[in-house]
């Protein structure tokens, strides 16, 4: 009886110094801080270039950038005293220099359930390429009715996304009133980062300022089209879209500011909204044509003669008029100035017909080439070919041929000799008189 109970004993005993032991043998080989890794205070979300509240796109050779990490308390108690300390790759250094550290405090309390953020500043390599990076941050904090810090340690990816860099620009900027323009304009993005899903839609101008020039143009203008999905813009690249413009007559010789809204998706996939103008200028419309082209004599010379209409609404500048012989003719090329081409006002035009030999008769091919400048001094030119005849010219009075003259003369011819016959002729009477001697 006494041995069982001695046996008994040393089972209890020996069970108790074992269950200690593996006890022991348990805490010394689980990792340190195994209790607080299960009920961690900290979670790690999101890491980009930016601020808590917003994202913004980062290139090659950017200063002074904000870097942010954010985290969520996930503990049972708020957190204060956060302070952080980032490791980024060699490609980026603090703003403090080279070998500094890269550290963010935050000075509010970070409550429990909620969101909380470490924005760092840092300098960006200008040979950084446009890829995921790996970092890490090492993050201390206390919690409330709790002595000590903590710390804890994340390692994440990020995004070096490059800079989107918007414009619109007109393929060419001048445009004319009073007839419909097909325009272009290009899209282009000059930064390291690609513009995602592009679409313009041109900005309704109803709630502007009646006051304001561009709401003064655009009223008064008519688009056939409002509305353009460009697609995925690269970088260092560019798309273009095209529609029509018809400009009223009252508008010319000022210039267009048409305002668009570009929506477009950044390297983050954030979406971004913002406004650029494509300017245009408008030309006033020249739109000269010739007519009435003849030959008629003018100072006994033959001359070609005819007229040129302007029906556009501004002036045409520094005329001339060319005439050129075509086929056969052997008319001599010549060139008359005639200023300004008017609106609405016939301009004549006359050129003296000169030759190479002798002037042949009949039909002549000529070709009629009006050149002037528009408002912007760029010379234009209209030609017109046409046939005109050159005739011997006929007299207008019988006094004007030879035989004419002849008569004429025989007619004074006897006059005077009816007129000497009856002594009409006072002189000629006075001298037979004195020859008559006396008596």
């Amino acid at each position: 009886m006494n041995l069982k109970l001695v046996l008994i004993g040393l089972v209890v005993f020996g069970g108790l110094i074992f269950s200690d032991a593996y006890g022991a043998a348990g805490q010394q080989g689980a990792p340190a801080g195994v209790i607080r890794e299960q009920i961690t205070s900290i979670k790690f979300l999101d890491a980009y270039f930016g601020t808590a509240d917003e994202k913004i796109e980062a290139g090659p050779g950017d200063t002074n950038m904000p870097f942010t990490v954010i985290f969520a308390n996930v503990g049972t108690q708020d957190l204060t005293g956060i302070r952080g300390t980032l490791t980024l790759p060699s490609q980026y250094t603090s703003v403090d220099g080279r070998f500094g550290e890269i550290t963010a405090d935050n000075e509010e309390k970070a409550t429990a359930g909620n969101t909380f953020a470490l924005t760092f500043y840092t300098n960006i390599n200008g040979a950084a390429e446009i890829k995921r990076y790996a970092g890490h941050v090492d993050v201390d904090y206390s919690r409330l009715r709790e002595t000590g810090v903590r710390t804890d340690s994340f390692d994440f990816t990020f995004k070096l996304t490059g800079d989107s860099v918007v414009n619109l620009t007109p393929t060419n900027p001048f445009i004319t009133s009073l007839i419909n323009n097909n325009v272009q304009v290009e899209v282009s993005n000059s930064g390291t980062a690609p513009l995602s899903n592009v679409e313009i839609v041109l900005q309704n101008t109803e709630t502007a300022s009646s006051t304001t020039t561009i709401a003064k143009n655009i009223e008064n203008v008519i688009f056939d089209e409002n509305h353009w999905d460009v697609g995925t813009i690269k970088p260092n690249s560019s798309k273009t879209f095209s529609f029509n413009i018809y400009v009223p007559e009252n508008l010319k010789n000022e210039p267009l500011h048409a305002k668009m809204e570009v929506t477009y998706f950044d390297g983050h996939g954030e979406k971004n909204i913002v406004t650029r103008n494509a300017d245009f200028y408008i030309n006033g419309l020249i739109k000269p044509y010739i007519y009435g082209v003849k030959v008629i004599e003018l100072s006994g010379q033959p001359t070609v003669i005819g007229d040129i209409l302007n029906e556009g609404n501004t002036d045409g500048l520094f005329g001339f008029v060319t005439l050129q012989p075509r086929g056969d003719s052997n008319i001599k090329e010549a060139t008359q100035y005639i200023d300004e081409i008017e609106p609405d006002s016939p301009v004549p035009f006359n050129i003296p017909v000169e030759t190479n030999g002798i002037l042949s008769f009949g039909d002549h091919d000529i070709r009629i080439i009006v050149a002037y400048k528009d408002s912007l001094r760029e010379e234009q030119t209209i030609t017109y070919d046409t046939t005109v005849t050159i005739s011997p010219f006929a007299s207008s009075s019988d006094s004007e041929s030879p035989i004419g003259g002849i008569v004429a003369l025989v007619v004074i011819a006897g006059i005077i000799y009816w007129l000497y016959r009856k002594g009409k002729l006072p002189y000629i009477g006075k001298k037979k008189a004195e020859a008559v001697p006396e008596s």
